[in-house]
């Protein structure tokens, strides 16, 4: 999760710039069409790995050569200038037929008339394909406004199995509760090496710690229809105490040379276990190879050891049809065609992806499990069957308030005030954002 702030200056520039690339966008009275008479479906595609670049230019290009009543034209947008850009081009009128779109922002984007219902659009059966958990990300009062491509667990347990046989644990017994981590973090502790290491400022436990607060409470700091804070519920003081222990007994870094999204303290060797999100996976296999024989995976220990309850949040992306497309049709078929069709194509992708990001449909789930390449994976199993299929989805309400929160567990993994105080205080400001934002009964309903 990345906050950007940019001046006026460099916002003026990239709105005009984005103008100039929307030209060829959804606007206008009819869909553009190529000089043989072909619909132009206009596909952004936010910019992430390179391989994921590579991946959806072949798949490009295999659509446009199945099929010849359809181009679909790719641009690949800079995730620095994308907001602006995606901005600027809805407001002129001529957004893409299709974009990348994160979970968290379908709620916003359907309220906003920015998102086409896909239903019609796409077969019914595209959508009972979907897992039940992740089903309600796409969904608002009944009907769907994406179709999802992958999830990204935001909190699974890495270990390193030589280091916890070393200290007299079994690698094949992971710790399954916060007290059990607790002791497991202490033995590990040895010289130069610290037990653990997760998040510890604002910016990072504002979000990484999603997952936990479901698993220590149920639900998250603030009423399901954002009329008022409970961050004063009695198990976040559990929560909060779970991290202040982890930091100040000494079993985990004191200040981070990186921020929680980066793996690089494990693949180091700097500690024996890490809190991280499945991406991860992908740093370790292209970084750090070496380290991938030595560790082992496991869902991140429950408050009470009942591993079906939530510890992660499941981000990710999904494919969208923009709420103007004069193209709908054609551009909901291109997203039928590479999310919802052919399990092997998606199955394709994961395997380009070292298999660090993880299926939403359960027809690549059975793909998948006749792959070599899957099942010879060390982590994919784990995390697909013990840590995927309990995630929640990432809370759609504004990011101050998670920030709130954020800081509240910082000021007491720190000393900075007690847990008492610090859930009083985020208590406090988050029912000043819902005030000042007019919160109240604004939530999403899935």
């Amino acid at each position: 999760m990345s906050k950007r702030h940019i001046t006026s200056a460099i916002v003026s520039t990239v709105l005009a710039a984005s103008l100039a690339l929307a030209g060829c966008g959804s606007g206008g009275d009819e869909a553009t069409t190529t000089t043989d008479g072909k619909t132009v479906v206009t596909f952004w595609q936010q910019q992430f790995e390179d391989y994921q670049q590579a991946w959806f230019k072949k798949q490009v290009d295999a659509y446009n050569k199945t099929q010849d009543k359809v181009k679909v034209e790719l641009q690949v947008v800079p995730a620095d200038t994308w907001a602006q850009k995606l901005k600027a081009a809805q407001a002129a009128g001529k957004a893409p037929d299709v974009a990348t779109t994160s979970y968290g922002n379908i709620p916003a984007g359907a309220a906003n008339g920015e998102l086409a219902e896909l239903d019609g659009l796409l077969p019914a059966e595209a959508f009972t394909d979907i897992k039940d958990n992740v089903k309600d990300f796409v969904t608002i009062n009944g009907k769907h406004f994406a179709y999802p491509m992958l999830v990204e667990p935001s909190t699974v347990l890495y270990y390193r199995k030589d280091l916890v046989q070393a200290a007299g644990l079994d690698p094949a017994n992971p710790p399954k509760s916060w007290s059990e981590l607790s002791t497991w973090a202490t033995k590990l502790t040895s010289g130069k090496v610290k037990g653990m290491t997760i998040a510890s400022i604002p910016a990072d436990l504002g979000w990484s710690s999603w997952g936990l607060q479901y698993n220590a409470c149920g639900h998250l700091p603030v009423a399901d229809d954002w009329s008022k804070s409970v961050a004063t519920d009695s198990c976040f003081a559990q929560l909060l105490d779970f991290y202040r222990s982890l930091y100040q007994s000494g079993v985990m870094p004191k200040q981070p040379k990186v921020g929680y999204a980066d793996g690089s303290p494990y693949g180091q060797g700097e500690v024996a276990m890490m809190a991280g999100g499945s991406w991860v996976v992908g740093q370790l296999k292209n970084e750090f190879p070496a380290m991938i024989e030595k560790t082992a995976v496991a869902p991140f220990p429950s408050i009470d050891g009942d591993q079906t309850k939530p510890t992660a949040t499941l981000g990710g992306w999904t494919l969208t049809v923009d709420g103007k497309s004069k193209a709908k049709e054609q551009a909901a078929g291109f997203i039928g065609w590479l999310l919802a069709g052919d399990p092997a194509l998606m199955a394709d992708f994961f395997k380009a992806s070292g298999f660090s990001k993880y299926t939403v449909r359960a027809s690549v789930d059975r793909a998948l499990e006749t792959n070599p390449d899957a099942t010879a994976d060390p982590f994919m199993k784990t995390i697909s069957d013990k840590v995927v299929p309990y995630g929640k989805a990432e809370p759609a309400y504004p990011w101050e308030i998670a920030l709130a929160f954020g800081t509240a567990i910082e000021s007491a993994m720190k000393g900075n005030a007690d847990v008492a105080a610090a859930l009083k205080k985020a208590d406090s400001e988050i029912n000043d954002i819902i005030k000042k934002q007019s919160l109240a009964g604004t939530a999403p309903q899935r």
